[in-house]
């Protein structure tokens, strides 16, 4: 049962587009920002939402690794592609642009894909990819990161979490959207795990020396000094778990992330320098849209991945199990039930959030304060 108290959604919307123009981020990109950041804790994927506000964004800001105003600069543009350079600016800005301007092409075109090069965290993968399953179209995206997964058979921290993500519409309430990391648990986790105060599970880090680490705040400080990794997806250091697995579509998003816009990659991603100052980081994105009018039209795919996906969650139970879900399914539950309450917060971000709002002056009142 949920103990935190709720913010209301367009409360928390309303002072943190007020919080990111105080910090020179215009009007327009911070409700760009602000939608992502509330989107990842409608779906209940705290490690991404407010949770992450101040320390990865405004921090970042503030210290001068990313840039308030989203210089976008088109690099090559095509009936059906965009390259595009984001000057180390808002990546959620970016990933917008980006976006509606495929799905437009997709609209014309059929399919239509494009990279990002010079950017910034762009917030859950997933809200790409929805925008295009909102108008009846699949997403794809994926974006590199910081260095923290290390390769099967290795120990070094070399690709970040990586997501490779798919949004299919359906002809239900929700589409199918696939939306996690390729390694075993996403740092954005880890970070939520220290910020409450909980370790993390045993087997989702690979250390150096072999050793076994589950202090969550701990393993972000090795994570930083390279003295340890998160193991892939399926597991690591070696393959017995089939951890190849992860690993290799975790180089495919490095892959396709860098080399489709010409950016950069793995250590080049650190945000600090040879000297350990903090230096851009650079990332890197890419995106399709696909119609599915240019095929066999959007109800008859929509009509075919909803049955396929009813199909899966009334399929057989495992024993002590009585359901079965498809993804997205327990986002949009989540959203059910947050709809009409608000964003839980926890103690931590309480603080940040009335530190945040005293240093500008804000007329806010939240309800925890009551």
């Amino acid at each position: 049962m949920e103990t935190r108290p709720y913010v209301p959604w367009d409360l928390m919307g309303s002072f943190m587009t007020d919080v990111f123009k105080e910090y020179g981020v215009p009007e327009e990109d911070a409700r760009i920002c602000t939608d992502v950041l509330l989107e990842s804790d409608r779906r209940g994927i705290e490690s991404h939402g407010c949770n992450r506000f101040k320390p990865i964004y405004i921090d970042r800001i503030v210290k001068g690794t990313l840039l308030p105003k989203t210089e976008i600069e088109i690099i090559k543009e095509t009936p059906t592609t965009v390259v595009m350079d984001a000057h180390d600016g808002m990546g959620m800005v970016a990933s917008h642009k980006m976006m509606t301007m495929l799905i437009e092409k997709a609209k014309t075109y059929g399919m239509a894909g494009g990279a990002i090069r010079n950017s910034t965290h762009y917030g859950i993968a997933g809200y790409w990819t929805t925008m295009a399953s909102k108008e009846g179209m699949i997403g794809i995206t994926g974006t590199n990161a910081r260095p923290s997964i290390a390769p099967t058979f290795g120990v070094e921290n070399m690709m970040g979490t990586n997501p490779l993500t798919f949004a299919l519409p359906t002809d239900e309430e929700f589409p199918f959207c696939i939306d996690c990391a390729t390694s075993i648990v996403q740092r954005g986790k880890i970070e939520y795990y220290a910020r409450t105060g909980k370790e993390t599970p045993a087997g989702m880090v690979v250390t150096h020396d072999g050793s076994t680490v589950t202090d969550s705040q701990e393993i972000l400080k090795m994570l930083v000094d390279g003295t340890a990794a998160l193991a892939p997806l399926g597991g690591g250091p070696g393959d017995e778990m089939c951890g190849y697995k992860g690993y290799g579509y975790a180089a495919v998003v490095e892959i396709l992330s860098a080399a489709l816009a010409g950016g950069n990659f793995m250590k080049a991603l650190t945000g600090v320098d040879e000297d350990g100052k903090p230096r851009m980081y650079g990332l890197g994105h890419f995106f399709f849209v696909v119609d599915p009018d240019a095929f066999v039209g959007r109800e008859t795919f929509r009509k075919i991945a909803g049955d396929i996906c009813r199909a899966l969650r009334n399929s057989q139970k495992a024993p002590g199990y009585d359901r079965i879900y498809t993804a997205g399914e327990k986002e949009y539950l989540v959203w059910l039930e947050r709809k009409d309450k608000g964003v839980p917060v926890g103690e931590a971000v309480q603080k940040e959030l009335i530190a945040l709002r005293d240093k500008h002056n804000l007329p806010y009142k939240f309800p925890f304060e009551d």
